[in-house]
């Protein structure tokens, strides 16, 4: 991968959660800097705070403390239209849970956010339907949810993250609830996007088979960056993972 610039940039973020009279401090100080086109993964064992941090990234939620930049704009400055304008041009999301919406068809989910974006429907269908074929669904973009398997609406979810055309994508747990074979092909989908449209992906995940396709690996232990390892340095063990968060 060429030198390039640091998409994200997170500048001493910490998190504290108030439950009820005490209070959990999930980030503690976190430093780290993502470059664009890389395949990023975030791993820890539970209660770490790795899914916090993607949280931060996603500006699904704001730290306590420190910033999170994306192209050098700190998020956490921007007002809630400006924010909505970000996650819909330059962020695509992908969830453990897939997140469609039962009542759509696969291509109806797909041409939503293109919808919000601006597109008139007619375009939005035309690139609905070739990116759905892009990932394999070409013959299931009538189908809903309900009708399709849960690595098919995996694949629904991937399409749909890519509606926008976004700089970066976030996968949080995206093989979480898919069976083993069926985690082994989302994965090699993602790593094939990456190489093929330089998208950022940042994935949080306690799968061990996304390692090998990751740029590097950042650990978080008790809210810190423990170590970063790039591919040719990565150093394995199972003992470093443990529960979901």
């Amino acid at each position: 991968m060429t030198e390039q610039h640091n998409i994200v940039r997170v500048s001493g973020v910490t998190k504290t959660f108030k439950m009820g009279k005490s209070e959990l401090e999930a980030l503690k100080g976190i430093d780290l800097e993502i470059r664009a086109g890389e395949y990023l993964s975030i791993m820890g064992p539970s209660g770490s705070g790795k899914s916090t941090l993607f949280n931060m990234i996603g500006g699904l939620d704001k730290p306590s403390a420190g910033k999170v930049y994306i192209d050098e704009v700190d998020i956490a400055q921007l007002d809630a239209y400006e924010l909505a304008w970000l996650r819909c041009r330059k962020i695509g999301y992908i969830f453990q849970t897939f997140n469609l919406i039962q009542v759509m068809t696969a291509l109806e989910n797909v041409t939503l956010p293109m919808t919000f974006a601006g597109m008139s429907n007619d375009a939005a269908v035309e690139k609905g339907i070739r990116l759905l074929e892009r990932v394999g669904l070409g013959d299931r973009f009538r189908h809903k949810p309900s009708e399709l398997s849960g690595g098919q609406q995996q694949r629904v979810a991937v399409a749909r993250a890519l509606a926008n055309d976004p700089a970066i994508i976030l996968a949080d747990e995206p093989t979480g609830n898919l069976d083993l074979s069926t985690g082994e092909e989302i994965i090699a989908l993602l790593q094939n996007l990456s190489r093929e449209t330089q998208v950022t992906i940042i994935s949080a995940t306690h799968d061990f088979k996304m390692l090998n396709v990751s740029d590097r690996v950042v650990w978080i232990r008790d809210g810190l960056v423990d170590k970063i390892e790039d591919r040719e340095s990565l150093s394995i063990s199972v003992g470093q993972i443990g529960g979901r968060d």
